[in-house]
């Protein structure tokens, strides 16, 4: 008897919202378990979309996605999502917010106490179990966003541009802080799956093992680009030649992308 594939799958996926107007098209992807992937890409070139439907909060019009083998047909605790504002509930106190989803699966009170402990131990929050998000600055919101994303143990964790609205310092503190996770968040030792969208190059190449650069309009994917850097990553490594290097080939897929988007807009008929 042969096990289920292991990781996730997109095969021939497109989306269309408008009829004949595809936002994705043909996207084919394989993202091993245990692997850190960043997507990025033009404004418009479906980033979001295909997050969305990893998530099982988009069906695809074509093709379909597939998590160790089972085709996605809605959100499920395999998968924990994270979008750029925190959107944490501001009546719950910081324990109640990461123990949602494990309130909604029935988990009992002690087991849920226990996990919601152990997780803001993770992320450094301990000790703003019992406060309300307004207290919290917004890197502290984010780490408890991302805990309530990982509360429910998911196989994948799905980054939409979290760090956006961040200020670099703190955004370079949650970049330490989820590559941290991707390494031993999980009880059991395993490595999650994170597929991370951003629009910032350097943030991309920093944290992924591979990078997936996605063309416009519709969006498919242009290229994919192995990130070789050392592990662990410090952040010293970003002023690294060769770091610098990978940046700049990843940018320049981006910009000839972006360019050639315009292209063929400006050819388009009226």
């Amino acid at each position: 008897m042969t096990s289920a594939p292991s990781g996730l799958r997109l095969e021939g996926v497109g989306k269309e919202f408008v009829p004949g107007r595809p936002v994705l098209q043909d996207v084919d992807l394989s993202v091993a378990s245990g692997d850190f992937v960043c997507v990025v890409g033009a404004s418009g070139s479906g980033k979001s979309t295909l997050l969305g439907m990893v998530a099982g909060l988009v069906p695809p019009t074509s093709g379909r996605v597939l998590l160790n083998g089972r085709e996605v047909a809605g959100p499920g605790p395999d998968r924990g999502l994270v979008f750029q504002t925190a959107s944490l509930y501001p009546w719950r106190t910081v324990a109640q917010n990461v123990a949602f989803g494990l309130e909604a699966l029935g988990v009992p009170r002690a087991a849920r106490r226990e996990r919601v402990r152990w997780l803001l131990d993770e992320v450094g929050l301990g000790h703003l179990a019992g406060a309300l998000p307004g207290r919290l600055s917004g890197g502290q919101q984010q780490r408890v966003a991302i805990a309530r994303a990982l509360a429910c143990a998911p196989r994948v964790l799905l980054l939409d541009e979290p760090f956006g609205a961040l200020d670099v310092q703190t955004k370079e503190d949650m970049q330490l802080f989820v590559r941290q996770v991707w390494q031993d968040v999980t009880p059991a030792g395993e490595r999650p799956t994170v597929v991370m969208v951003t629009h910032d190059t350097e943030e991309a190449v920093f944290l992924a093992r591979r990078v997936i650069v996605l063309s416009s309009d519709p969006g498919r994917i242009s290229q994919e680009i192995a990130i070789g850097l050392p592990e662990p990553r410090p952040l010293e490594i970003k002023r690294s030649a060769e770091f610098l290097r990978i940046r700049a080939e990843v940018e320049d897929l981006v910009r000839a992308e972006h360019r050639a988007h315009q292209a063929r807009v400006a050819a388009a008929p009226a």
